[in-house]
């Protein structure tokens, strides 16, 4: 990592303790390297970036940093502020902070020995965990066929990387403004530094030449400096994305426990992700979620018998969630509702898989840990990850990140299945992250789509009935609007496509009425972000028009037939 400023740390503060900031700042920091978050010659970002995003004074950041470096945990070098590199601790590692310092949190009592996630032991010795050359030399794992606008966490690169995407399309012979999410171009990667990646990484693949630091290596320090997330490279899958990564834990589940799974999972929410369990032959549980993502409550067949205690007959065995930026609604699951989701899941015996998909892309207020960065005990949280939303959906690279007792099964799957992604791939992405040059383009990814979002949001501001719904990240905009169906055909009659918030419903029409919650509004729209600043202009002028059109207080038509996402 030899760019700091790009950095985002999990650090936080809280302005309703008592506890100064920039005191708060330093237990963080003392914690992150007690944990391992933070190691030895790790960078941190500058402090004009850090107040930046945390919304204090650079001189509160600047003060915690000279303590720290007087106690010895900071050192300047070369105009960045590092962690020292001959730092050592002897003491064993902290237990994970999740909260501010005045908010921690209590981990969950654990009321049962450490248990197996049922996977029964081989009938040899389990092989030697798989090196990334043996990951990349076998046959290409079967995906589900792609679908007209899957592009989320696609799988396959059907396009050369950085290939934009038209946002203007033919519909019917109709020349149409495509705004839907998925659909757009996410970024004109066409730079000498990503083409130059590619140049030498198939040259050096070309020639037989051993690559320098490997994808897993990358993205172990990755996801340690930026969810918390502390494992080693080997025990990282690279997978061709979500969707990958997800019929992959699921393969290894389903045979695990020689049964049909009960796969919960979010309503509304990605469609994609339920077609990859329904193509797996389980059994998907939609579950509904409010503003603050999957309520445990809420879960199928349970139902909360107060002091703690569930009643529950046929608990679900896997749980498919996005806590970070919930889809398409936005909302991000608190802490308090992921420990508990957790302390459920370890009490019911369920795998909880975590869909983070877009962490990098929050542009707005601070992040939160990841589950899988909660989950210290490593025996529950599936990690999946993709570069679909940064670098786009063509690339076809994404990450897991298994649970102790899963990750030897995952490894002997992937490695008798074969890897979809090829060496070269994996090769260029690394060093395109080697370079600096991944954190520079997710730093101008994130203006990107908080320069767009105020687009729409100005663009819709005034009109009545209208509401864009809030969000700290992302390359998606929720639009709550009285008459969904009529506001998706007009558009369309003006040559502007978008997707209605009833095509993420599953199971049930979708409650009528507006409430604070979007998921409970009279409809909504979605848009896609990824289209060029003059396109969404014009697309949101004629939103505009069209919504003001529309007369106020209509719903979605009870019991209208669900469409399936874009």
């Amino acid at each position: 990592m030899r760019h700091p400023r790009d950095i985002d740390l999990p650090l936080t503060v809280d302005r309703t303790s008592g506890v100064p900031l920039g005191e708060q700042l330093v237990r963080q920091v003392r914690d992150l390297v007690a944990r391992g978050v933070l190691r030895p010659g790790d960078p941190l970002p500058s402090s004009r970036a850090l107040a930046a995003r945390l919304g204090t004074s650079r001189g509160t950041v600047t003060a915690a940093w000279d303590v720290l470096t007087g106690e010895g945990y900071l050192v300047a070098d070369r105009g960045a502020t590092r962690i020292t590199p001959s730092l050592h601790l002897d003491r064993e590692p902290a237990p994970a902070t999740t909260t501010p310092p005045s908010r921690t949190l209590p981990a969950p009592v654990r009321t049962t020995p450490r248990r197996s996630l049922s996977v029964p032991p081989p009938s040899q010795t389990t092989p030697p965990r798989a090196t990334p050359h043996d990951r990349t030399s076998t046959p290409r794992l079967a995906t589900p066929p792609a679908r007209p606008g899957d592009a989320r966490h696609a799988g396959s690169a059907a396009t050369p990387p950085g290939t934009p995407l038209p946002s203007v399309t033919t519909v019917g012979g109709a020349r149409v403004l495509d705004l839907r999410p998925g659909t757009g171009p996410v970024t004109a990667l066409d730079t000498p530094a990503w083409r130059g990646a590619w140049r030498d990484a198939a040259g050096a693949t070309a020639r037989g030449e051993t690559p320098g630091a490997s994808l897993q290596e990358h993205l172990s320090a990755y996801l340690r400096l930026s969810r918390g997330i502390v494992r080693a490279p080997e025990d990282i899958l690279v997978t061709a994305g979500v969707r990958d990564g997800l019929q992959l834990v699921l393969r290894v589940l389903g045979l695990a426990r020689r049964r049909t799974l009960r796969v919960a999972v979010e309503n509304p929410g990605y469609p994609a992700l339920r077609r990859v369990v329904e193509a797996a032959g389980h059994t998907a549980l939609p579950v509904t979620v409010d503003h603050h993502g999957l309520d445990p409550a809420a879960l199928p067949t349970g139902c909360w018998g107060g002091a703690s205690r569930w009643d529950v007959s046929a608990p679900p065995d896997v749980l498919v969630l996005t806590p970070g930026h919930q889809y398409p609604l936005g909302g991000t699951m608190p802490v308090s509702r992921r420990a508990e989701l957790l302390a459920w899941a370890r009490e019911h015996g369920a795998v909880v898989i975590e869909d983070d998909y877009d962490s990098e892309l929050r542009h707005t207020g601070q992040p939160l840990p990841a589950l899988g960065a909660l989950d210290t005990a490593r025996d529950t949280v599936v990690t999946l990850g993709s570069f679909a939303k940064v670098l786009g959906s063509s690339v076809g690279v994404g990450h897991l990140v298994a649970p102790d007792p899963l990750l030897p099964e995952l490894i002997r799957a992937r490695a008798d299945l074969g890897s979809p992604v090829s060496r070269v791939a994996q090769d260029a992405i690394a060093r395109f992250m080697d370079a600096g040059e991944f954190q520079r383009h997710t730093a101008r990814m994130r203006r990107s789509f908080r320069r767009r979002r105020s687009l729409v949001s100005d663009a819709l501001a005034d009109l009545p009935g209208v509401v864009v719904v809030p969000m700290a990240g992302g390359a998606h905009a929720v639009v709550e609007v009285p008459d969904e169906d009529a506001a998706v055909a007009r558009a369309r009659e003006r040559g502007v496509l978008v997707s209605g918030l009833g095509e993420y419903w599953t199971g049930r029409a979708r409650p009528a009425g507006r409430t604070q919650a979007a998921s409970s509004s009279g409809g909504g729209l979605v848009l896609g972000l990824t289209a060029r600043d003059e396109d969404l202009a014009r697309g949101a002028a004629v939103l505009r028009e069209v919504l003001g059109g529309i007369p106020g207080g209509g719903g979605q038509r009870a019991g209208a037939p669900t469409r399936d996402a874009r």
